[in-house]
């Protein structure tokens, strides 16, 4: 779930995902709960809604267990509400970290959060801290091996739907819009039987942090680690840059 650099690695994130799976799916049940909340049943008439069915479809989760959130979001007004809340801080070595919770207790979230950063070297700042060295875009991955397309073909697929931008790396593409223009992107290129490994607004650092003492990569790895784990958050956004991550 965490934020991190440039690229995705393709292969580190398919087992982090199957490793989290059910972790993937009850924070995107969450989401589709609000949405439904937020805006009605209907992914026609509810643009949140209709963006978060899109991610749950990158997310590989089934087509029934998104129609049964959908259904029980909108008949049991008794059901848990979640508010969204978000956390800034650095961790070791001045790395750059923003938390965004779904929760149904914020004292609950507080206390966790500030747990993680305060056990591995880091602490949580005042809102704004960080988060203004990140900029926030619509992401789209795409698996090298399962698009037949070729680079030049996608990247104009991509730019002829909206796209701002189109990276490539050894084992993916990175397909990054405008927020505003995501949901229109990510729906042409569906449509145009283009596969996504994700797709989601996130935070896209605008400089990366190297770090190369050991100690504080270890720390940094357990920081993420425990925020990921937490059931409350829902991503987590860094600078640390991804070859010092292991």
């Amino acid at each position: 779930m965490s934020g991190h650099s440039k690229f995705a690695n393709i292969k580190h994130k398919k087992e982090r995902n199957d490793a989290a799976k059910g972790k993937i799916f009850t924070i995107i049940g969450r989401e589709i709960a609000i949405a439904v909340k937020e805006g009605g049943p209907d992914p026609n008439n509810n643009f949140k809604l209709s963006a978060v069915i899109a991610k749950a479809k990158a997310a590989n989760m089934p087509n029934d267990t998104i129609e049964r959130g959908i259904k029980k979001a909108a008949g049991d007004s008794d059901s848990v509400s979640y508010e969204s809340v978000t956390y800034e801080g650095y961790g070791p070595n001045g790395v750059a970290i923003v938390v965004d919770c779904l929760t149904d207790n914020r004292n609950r979230s507080a206390a966790n959060v500030r747990s993680a950063f305060s056990k591995n070297g880091g602490n949580v700042g005042t809102p704004g801290c960080v988060s203004f060295m990140f900029d926030r875009k619509g992401q789209i991955i795409v698996d090298k091996e399962e698009c037949s397309m070729d680079a030049d073909d996608l990247m104009m697929a991509a730019l002829d739907a909206g796209a701002e931008d189109v990276n490539e790396e050894e084992d993916s593409f990175e397909i990054l819009t405008d927020p505003n223009d995501f949901d229109q992107v990510r729906d042409k290129l569906e449509k145009a039987g283009i596969p996504m490994a994700s797709a989601d607004v996130t935070m896209i650092p605008q400089n990366y942090v190297k770090v190369d003492d050991e100690t504080a990569r270890k720390q940094l790895a357990r920081l993420l680690d425990t925020l990921d784990e937490d059931d409350d958050v829902q991503a987590v956004y860094h600078n640390l840059e991804e070859s010092d991550e292991e």
